[in-house]
């Protein structure tokens, strides 16, 4: 056989194959666990812009303002935060605006938890 013909072969070794796979497993295991605890924040900030940026909430007091955020949240499912949680404060033109700060633990597996900080505000960024 001519030493021209024989090519390298390229390509992803078993072990190799292995190793990917086990990382992409984990990956995903992960984010399985961590994209609700995301989401669940994505729609407290939503929540927040809604309620302070809707035009029968500008002049609401506090306990309008935790009420109204309550009926979205109970809408929403939420039950990482209650109205108890949130800061009220009003910006210098006199919008409301809705602040928390909480964390989410999230079981991965066996003895091992993650803790997710979050902090939505409704304060322009």
């Amino acid at each position: 056989m001519d030493t021209a013909m024989l090519k390298q072969q390229t390509g992803i070794t078993f072990s190799g194959f292995i190793v990917g796979a086990f990382l992409l497993v984990v990956v995903t295991l992960f984010g399985f666990k961590l994209i609700p605890a995301y989401l669940e924040n994505v729609k407290i900030q939503h929540i927040f812009d809604a309620v302070s940026h809707d035009p029968a909430m500008q002049n609401a007091g506090a306990h309008d303002l935790l009420l109204s955020y309550d009926r979205r949240a109970s809408v929403e499912g939420i039950d990482a935060i209650k109205s108890g949680d949130i800061e009220l404060s009003k910006s210098d033109n006199g919008r409301p605006i809705l602040t928390a700060s909480y964390a989410v633990k999230v079981k991965v597996g066996g003895n091992v938890s993650l803790y997710l900080e979050f902090n939505p505000t409704s304060a322009d960024k």
